[in-house]
């Protein structure tokens, strides 16, 4: 190295991890260089080479991609850096970008057009990650995966030149195909290892906003504002990306079958948040299905990568990263909602963009016939009203329209007051229950996603009415008396939920039209999906108490296989129902 000539550099441009290697390899092709070093978060450039290379020459090697580069000692005088700074008339973009889309926002809310939460969530449409694919698919994971799939074509051309344009096409296919099952599996790999890890939810919390912040900073960098937030974006180790780069080389099939499942390991700050998001959610389907979905996002793009490369450039492409940046951090800011609800922080960020907040104090419920009865409705994932005031001591009939529910909103939670219910589909779902303590008790789906501030207020009691002996309740009275009638002996069975082995077992085999209790010891903090288990063919469910009795009850009417799960559908455990 010692006999090598050193330059220092300033490359202007850079915006992500990604172009680190980029410029990286492209003055690695130039004549004479022999080792190249770049921290795209400055743009120093440490080039070592056994010739004078001119700093044009450099320039040339990666102009056409997006950069320019300048002497160290003038990256403030050179006039490509004015380039790549920001206007006041680039600011009043911005500015205008972010005051169309709220706007737009606020009025599609209006008329009803759109759902209730947006950004990475448990409750985000599949055809939601399919537009979050789109827009990565023209910005960050373009650098990423992009320049690999040119450099895997263009080598496979150059060594058969004769080839017919499908066959030339071939490469490009392999290369996505791969893409595609390798983003499907892991992320079902990864859904899984956040069931394994069993997260709390207020560990799900915090991953929800790591994966929030991840896109904050990624809109940032696309809007080339706060510079100093690029020391701050994760990466892997860079030999491993230029290993995986040099995979490009390769001319067989199975080569750039291999090269496109390994970009599931050069993520892009959109599969970053995404990857987080899977984790947090438990769940092989929904990590695969999101994963999955994610990748043909980013499909259209690759697939036309040569013939929109030209197209994709100048003015349009200016705006339309603007256009996605700005989309980005409002999803970001949006999402950080639920990751502060699961956290237990009550700060609302979506009342920045909303205007449907309610009052936060209900009126008291009055007392009839002594009890206080509630109607809610829930439509998609929103409670209305979702909050109420009750007094102490008093029977709460809490009567609830689930047949619009979605998702894990279809099972509600009181997780102070030990209360699960599944919501009837059909129906009205009731729920009784006696506050005994003033103060707040929230309500909520097991993922937090629902309305946020959902609640009981329980105040004293100042009506004078008195609630009731447990044992003349309903339920007491609904015990089966041996003296006065045959009772069916049911069917008592136990399980586990460990590290060890998870929920345990995974079948059991009982008989139809018989009991069944099934007792849970629950030894971890499961939290989040898991921390729920529903049997939807028979609309029961039990939250998960660390240590306390977790019993759930059912009695199944025909043969066939039971299934528990968590309220967005992981399996937990079965049933398999013989003939009695």
């Amino acid at each position: 190295m010692s006999n090598l000539i050193r330059q220092k550099l300033k490359v202007h441009g850079t915006h992500c991890a990604s172009c680190e290697l980029l410029i990286e390899r492209k003055f690695a092709k130039v004549p004479g260089v022999e080792k190249v070093h770049v921290n795209f978060a400055s743009g120093k450039t440490e080039v070592f080479s056994s010739r004078n290379i001119s700093v044009r020459e450099l320039d040339e090697a990666i102009r056409n991609d997006g950069y320019s580069v300048s002497r160290w000692e003038d990256r403030h005088n050179s006039p490509v850096a004015a380039k790549h700074k920001n206007t006041p008339k680039d600011y009043v973009q911005i500015g205008a970008i972010f005051l169309f889309m709220v706007g737009g926002y606020l009025i599609l809310r209006q008329f009803h057009l759109l759902p209730e939460s947006l950004g990475i969530t448990a409750n985000m449409s599949y055809g939601f990650v399919f537009l979050i694919g789109l827009v990565a698919g023209t910005s960050t994971c373009l650098a990423v995966a992009g320049g690999l799939l040119l450099a895997a074509a263009a080598k496979y051309n150059e060594l058969y030149p004769e080839l017919t344009g499908y066959q030339k096409f071939k490469p490009t296919l392999y290369f996505n195909v791969g893409r595609i099952v390798s983003y499907t599996f892991f992320g079902g790999l990864i859904g899984t290892l956040g069931s394994v890890i069993s997260l709390s939810a207020r560990g799900t919390g915090i991953l929800s906003i790591l994966a929030s912040l991840v896109m904050i900073m990624l809109g940032f960098q696309l809007l080339n504002l706060f510079p100093w937030l690029r020391h701050l974006q994760p990466r892997m180790p860079k030999f491993i990306a230029h290993k995986i780069h040099d995979l490009s080389g390769k001319d067989t099939r199975g080569g750039a079958f291999l090269l496109g499942a390994l970009t599931f390991f050069l993520p892009c700050g959109f599969t970053l948040a995404l990857q987080l998001y899977v984790l947090t959610t438990g769940s092989l389907i929904t990590g695969a299905l999101t994963m999955l979905a994610f990748s043909f996002g980013t499909l259209p793009m690759l697939l036309s990568l040569s013939a929109l490369s030209s197209f994709a450039k100048g003015a349009f492409q200016k705006h339309f990263l603007r256009f996605s940046a700005v989309l980005v951090i409002i999803l970001g800011f949006y999402n950080i909602n639920n990751g502060l609800t699961l956290t237990g922080i009550n700060i609302n960020l979506g009342s920045l963009f909303s205007n449907t907040g309610e009052v936060a104090h209900a009126a008291t419920v009055p007392v009839v016939d002594g009890k206080q009865t509630v109607d809610m409705t829930v439509d998609g994932y929103s409670y209305t009203p979702s909050q109420f005031t009750v007094q102490a001591g008093i029977p709460v009939e809490w009567r609830i329209d689930g047949s619009r529910a979605a998702g894990c909103a279809q099972v509600i939670t009181m997780p102070t007051a030990g209360v699960s219910k599944y919501l009837s589909p059909q129906g009205v779902t009731v729920i009784d229950f006696t506050p005994t303590q003033t103060g707040t008790i929230p309500f909520m789906c097991s993922m937090g996603m629902t309305t946020r501030g959902a609640s009981f207020t329980v105040v004293p009691n100042t009506s004078g009415v008195v609630a009731a002996p447990e044992g003349s309740s309903a339920a007491a009275l609904a015990t089966c008396d041996p003296k006065t009638a045959t009772c069916i002996q049911a069917q008592k069975l136990s399980m586990e939920v460990s590290r060890a082995h998870g929920f345990y077992p995974q079948v059991f085999t009982v008989k139809d039209n018989v009991p069944v209790e099934l007792t849970v010891d629950d030894q971890i903090n499961v939290g989040g999906c898991m921390g729920v288990m529903t049997i939807p063919e028979y609309g029961v469910s039990q939250l998960l108490a660390v240590g306390g009795t977790n019993v759930l009850k059912f009695t199944p009417t025909h043969a066939g296989l039971v299934r528990v799960v968590c309220p967005m559908g992981a399996l937990q455990t079965s049933f398999n129902v013989v003939d009695s």
